[in-house]
C-alpha cells in the first residue's frame, strides 16, 4: 500500500504539471515542483538531524527507565490487555512498558517524548516479527493507535490561537478531545476486526471504562476553567510533565543503584543510530509529498470538494478548512501552515479557523509516522497499516467538523 501511494504522489504531480503547462500556460510549474523536490530532500535529512538530538535525551532516559524495572512495572499493570490486542508479544516483552509509555506521552500532548519512545517500542516489537521486512500484527496496531493520536492536552493548539489573538483560544479543547478519541477507537476497531481479534470482553472493556473515565474527568475539570486558566494550565502542565518523567525515570534509577550517566550514554548511543536509519525512509516521503503539495493537486481536490458539496446543498462553511485536513496525514508542518493561513484569511476566531485548529489537533501525520516508524525497524512490507490509519483519519476528520458545529461559538 505505502509502495503505490508513494509512486502515485509522483505520477499524479506530474500529470498534473503537464496540464497546467501544456493547457493552463502554466510553465513555471516545472520549476516549482523542482525546487520543492531539492528542498524537500534536503528538509528531510535536517530534519532526521534535529531529531538525533530528542531520540538521544529520550532513548537515554528510557534506558534509564528499563534498567531499573520501570517499564517492567508499567507492562504488568496492563499485561492482561496487551495480551488480548497483541497476542503474538510475550508477556514479559520490554515492548509493552515503551508502548505504554509512548502512548501517555501522546496522549498528555509531549510529542518531543512520545517519538524517542514509540521508535524504542517498535524496535523491541521487531524483536518478536518472524518476518523482518514484513510488518507483524502487533506493529501494526501499535502504528495505527499511534498515528491516530489520541491527545488530551492539545497545548500546541492553544499557544498557537492565543498567539494569533484568539478571545477564547481554549475553545477548541474539547472538540478535538472528542475528535481524537473518535479517530482512535476507530483505528482500534478497524485493525482488530482485520485481524480478527476477540475484543468484546470483559478485559478489554474494563480498560476501555478506566481510559474513558480518565480522560473524561480530566476533560470536565479543563472545561469548566475559564478560557485563560484552561490555556495557562494546560501548558503548565505539560511542560511540568516532561520534567516530571525526567526525575521519576532518575529517582528510580537511583534506588536501583544504577550507574545513571553510563546508562544514559548506551540509551543515546542506540538514538543516534535510529537517526540515521530512518534518513532514507523520510527523504523518499517527504519529497513526495512536496511536489504532490506544489503540483496543485491538494487544491484541485479542495476545489472539487466544494463543488460537490454545493451541489447537495449542505452548509460549505467547513470548506476552506480543508486544506489542512488534507495535508494533516501527509506533513504536520504543511497542516499547521494551512491552519495559519486559514487564521490569517478567515481571522483566528471565525469557523473556518476553528475547524482548521480542531482537524490540526485532532489527526496525525499519518504517512509521515509509517514512515518514520517502520523505516526505523526497516519494514517495507505494512500491510494492512495504512488504510488503517487512513479510515482512523478519515473519521477523526469528519467528527472535527460535526464536533465543530456544535461547539463553535462565532
Amino acid at each position: 500500500m505505502l509502495n503505490i501511494l508513494w509512486t502515485s504522489f509522483f505520477l499524479v504531480s506530474f500529470f498534473a504539471a503537464l496540464v497546467q503547462s501544456l493547457w493552463l500556460g502554466n510553465g513555471g510549474v516545472w520549476s516549482e515542483l523542482s525546487n520543492r523536490l531539492f528542498s524537500s530532500a534536503t528538509g528531510a535529512f535536517e530534519l532526521s538531524l534535529n531529531l538525533t538530538g530528542m531520540l538521544c535525551l529520550w532513548l537515554g532516559l528510557l534506558k534509564i527507565a528499563e534498567k531499573s524495572g520501570l517499564t517492567d512495572l508499567l507492562a504488568k499493570a496492563l499485561r492482561p490487555l496487551f495480551k488480548v490486542i497483541m497476542p503474538d508479544v510475550p508477556a514479559d516483552s520490554p515492548a509493552i512498558g515503551s508502548i505504554v509509555m509512548n502512548m501517555a506521552a501522546n496522549i498528555l500532548g509531549l510529542d518531543n517524548a512520545a517519538t524517542p519512545m514509540g521508535l524504542k517500542a517498535m524496535e523491541q516489537l521487531q524483536a518478536h516479527n518472524p518476518e523482518k521486512d514484513t510488518a507483524s500484527n502487533a506493529e501494526i496496531m501499535f502504528i495505527v493507535i499511534n498515528s491516530s493520536s489520541l491527545t488530551v492536552l492539545p497545548v500546541s493548539i492553544l499557544m498557537y490561537r492565543h498567539l494569533q489573538g484568539s478571545l477564547n483560544p481554549a475553545g477548541v479543547f474539547v472538540p478535538i478531545l472528542l475528535a481524537t478519541a473518535c479517530s482512535t477507537i476507530a483505528g482500534f476497531l478497524a485493525v482488530a476486526f482485520v485481524q480478527k481479534l476477540k475484543i468484546f470482553n470483559r478485559t478489554v472493556l474494563a480498560y476501555l471504562l478506566g481510559l474513558t473515565g480518565f480522560i473524561g474527568g480530566l476533560s470536565a475539570y479543563f472545561y469548566h476553567l475559564s478560557p485563560e486558566t484552561r490555556l495557562k494550565y494546560s501548558e503548565t502542565f505539560g511542560s511540568a510533565l516532561i520534567l516530571l518523567f525526567i526525575a521519576l525515570f532518575l529517582t528510580v534509577g537511583l534506588v536501583k543503584r544504577l550507574r545513571l550517566y553510563e546508562t544514559f550514554i548506551d540509551g543515546a548511543k542506540e538514538g543516534f543510530q535510529i537517526a540515521v536509519q530512518i534518513i532514507p525512509y523520510l527523504v523518499a516521503m517527504l519529497t513526495a509529498i512536496a511536489v504532490l503539495r506544489a503540483s496543485g493537486v491538494l487544491d484541485g481536490i479542495v476545489w472539487c470538494f466544494g463543488k460537490v458539496f454545493e451541489g447537495l446543498g449542505t452548509d460549505t462553511g467547513f470548506i476552506p478548512a480543508l486544506p489542512t485536513a488534507l495535508m494533516k496525514p501527509l506533513s504536520g508542518n504543511g497542516a499547521r501552515a494551512m491552519m495559519l493561513e486559514a487564521i490569517q484569511n478567515y481571522g483566528v476566531d471565525s469557523f473556518p479557523a476553528f475547524v482548521s485548529a480542531v482537524m490540526q489537533g485532532s489527526t496525525e501525520t499519518t504517512l509521515y509516522v509509517i514512515a518514520l516508524y517502520f523505516g526505523a525497524v526497516k519494514v517495507v512490507k505494512t500491510r494492512h497499516a495504512v488504510p488503517c490509519a487512513l479510515f482512523a483519519d478519515f473519521i477523526g476528520i469528519t467528527a472535527a467538523i460535526a464536533f465543530s458545529y456544535l461547539f463553535y461559538e462565532g
